[in-house]
This record gives C-alpha cells, sequence and structure tokens, in this order.
C-alpha cells in the first residue's frame, strides 16, 4: 500500500465533511446531523452518508479548530497483543525512542482481530496523532481507507513492506521460518513436522519458509503440517507436541512457530520420558528469555524485537520532522540459535 509520508500534513489534505456531503449528495448541514444526530435525519439519508463515510474512510477530526500547522505531539502504536513479550519488547523499544522528542503514545491491542484494528484506528485518529505505526503489513480495506484518508505518515513493524515507497522496519519471516527448517535438514532430520498456531501473517509467512525449504531437499508432506486458530500458549504447545507424536509416528524433529509451544513441547516429552532431541528434535521461534535455560536448551530464531520498536519510532520522527529517510525498507535481519534441542 502507498501512503504520503512526507510528515507535513497537519489537520489539512484529509477527507472533509464537505466531501462526505457531496458524496452523499446533501448538504454539510445534513450529513453533519446525519453523524451527530442521527435521530433527525431519514433513514435512507443517514444510509446514504455512513455509506459515503466509509468509500472515503473519513474519520471526524476532534482537533479540528487547531491550526494547520500545530502538532499534537501524539504517535499511536497498534499492536496484537499487550502479554506477548515480542510485543512488548517493541513497545519499549518505541518508548525509548521518543521520549526525548516528548512525544505521548498511544497504544493499542487489536488482539489479533480486524475489526478491533478498525474500531481503534477509528478512535485514535481523531486525535489527530502526528503518525502511526502498525504491526503487519496486512490489514482490512477499511483501515487502508482510514490511513489512506488521514494522509498520515505510517511504518509497518515486523516485517518487510515489498511497496518500495511503504515505510517498514522488520526482517523476512519467510527467510527465517526457511533457514530454521534448513538447519534442520542439515542435521539430518527428514521427517521435520511444521505446527503454527494463532495464524497471524507472521506465522504463515514462516510456514511458507519451511514449505519453500522443504520442497526444496525432496521432503515436503502437506500432513507434515499442523496449523491450528487457537492462541499459542505453552499447553497448546504439549497437547500439539502430542498430537504430531499420534499421528505422524515417524516424525523426528517438530518446527514450532513459536517459542511458547515449542516450551510446551520439550515439557510434554520430559513427562512422557520422550528423549531430545535423540528421539525428536525441536525448534522454536523468537527467543526468548526462557529458551537458553530450557532443559535442552532450545534451537530457535533470535528476533530483533526491541530494534524493531526503537527504529520504527526513530523512523516515523524523522519522517514527521520532515527529513528525507535514508532508507525506507530498514532490514534488520535474524540470527539462529543452535542449541541443545536440535
Amino acid at each position: 500500500m502507498s501512503r504520503s509520508s512526507t510528515g507535513k500534513v497537519r489537520g489539512t489534505g484529509r477527507t472533509t465533511l464537505e466531501e462526505v456531503a457531496a458524496h452523499a449528495g446533501v448538504s454539510t448541514m445534513t450529513a453533519s446531523r446525519a453523524l451527530s444526530q442521527p435521530q433527525l435525519v431519514s433513514e435512507a439519508t443517514r444510509t446514504k452518508v455512513e455509506q459515503a463515510v466509509v468509500e472515503l474512510g473519513y474519520v471526524p477530526n476532534r482537533a479540528a479548530r487547531a491550526l494547520a500547522s500545530a502538532q499534537s505531539r501524539v504517535i499511536v502504536a497498534l499492536v496484537p497483543s499487550l502479554s506477548n513479550v515480542v510485543f512488548t519488547a517493541v513497545l519499549d523499544g518505541i518508548h525509548d525512542a521518543i521520549e526525548h522528542g516528548q512525544y505521548q503514545l498511544l497504544i493499542g491491542n487489536t488482539r489479533y482481530s480486524d475489526a478491533e484494528e478498525e474500531k481503534l484506528l477509528l478512535t485514535y485518529l481523531q486525535s489527530n496523532p502526528d503518525g502511526i505505526l502498525l504491526s503487519g503489513l496486512t490489514h482490512s480495506p477499511q483501515v487502508e481507507r482510514m490511513l489512506a484518508a488521514s494522509r498520515m505518515p505510517v511504518v509497518s513493524m515486523m516485517d518487510l513492506a515489498d511497496e518500495p515507497g511503504d515505510l517498514s522496519v522488520g526482517f523476512s519471516q519467510h527467510d527465517a521460518g526457511n533457514a530454521i527448517t534448513r538447519h534442520l535438514i542439515e542435521r539430518g532430520y527428514k521427517r521435520i513436522a511444521f505446527v503454527g498456531a494463532q495464524l497471524d501473517e507472521r506465522t504463515l509467512r514462516r510456514a511458507d519458509g519451511y514449505r519453500q525449504a522443504m520442497q526444496a531437499a525432496g521432503l515436503a508432506d502437506p500432513k507434515l503440517e499442523i496449523m491450528v486458530p487457537d492462541p499459542s500458549t505453552i499447553a497448546l504447545g504439549a497437547e500439539l507436541m502430542r498430537h504430531a507424536l499420534d499421528t505422524l509416528p515417524d516424525c523426528d524433529a517438530v518446527f514450532f512457530c513459536n517459542d511458547d509451544l515449542a516450551h510446551g513441547a520439550i515439557y510434554y516429552c520430559q513427562r512422557h520420558d520422550i528423549r531430545v532431541p535423540q528421539d525428536v528434535a525441536i525448534a522454536g521461534f523468537n527467543d526468548l528469555p526462557a529458551s537458553a535455560w530450557m532443559v535442552p536448551s532450545l534451537t530457535t530464531i533470535d528476533t530483533p524485537r526491541y530494534r524493531i520498536g526503537y527504529e520504527a519510532a526513530s523512523l516515523l520522527l524523522d519522517v514527521i520532522g520532515g527529513k528525507e529517510p535514508r532508507e525506507r525498507r530498514i532490514d534488520l535481519g535474524f540470527t539462529l540459535r543452535e542449541r541443545e534441542s536440535t
């Protein structure tokens, strides 16, 4: 998605109420009344105005009376979880980057929900923030419309944008998934299962990387992929490990889409006298603090979560300040941590 990223628009250039009224074929006063006092207009008029709002991505501006050049000193950051240490580390990086600029941070927890992301963005845009930090690259059409209408600078975090004009900071989830799968293949494992949960865009890209590595080695088998939509937990990891061993008795390695699941898998093996890695190897993703201290220690992908938040916020501040960024697509890479579990 291509967006303006000059960072110079402050309360101007947005979709206006006048434009909504014209799109709906009503007067500005009628459009205003339809939005603020819908009981005073006919159902047909209200429907036309509401449709125009959706189609134009109009967001009421609480700061409309402020000077056009004024800055709110507010930055919005939307993340999918506030309990996952991956995203708390990202937020720590954001805080450290903006604290000296006297910016306030509005944090929204989308809970991996498009509807929640739409609701949060609609609410926060009414505060006329100076810029927005979003997790991931995939968003609903309504979110895309609101962002385009706001004309505010947006930086995507965690993955890398394909469009050359977009601003993004992260690493290739696909390449990381591919790298850890190739590690398992190089260690001699052949029946390597992939276990994914939550199934957000990052998990799906890791799965694509796994799939590509398995196909390149001539080891691909769709039956080796176990994908569930449930939120990731240690308990779910133990249950999915049991399921993998029951349904894939010849499985000799399992790549879990994150460390929470992999931790649960190791605990399950310990309780059932299954040796890791002698009977089955286990790998994870994200290198959580406990992963190096598991018994056995967990092979995983170390992701630069704090740096993603810091660099994304720094990039956004540069754009807000009118600076041309040296890089619009900042690849921070990842590190494969080879440990005892493989």
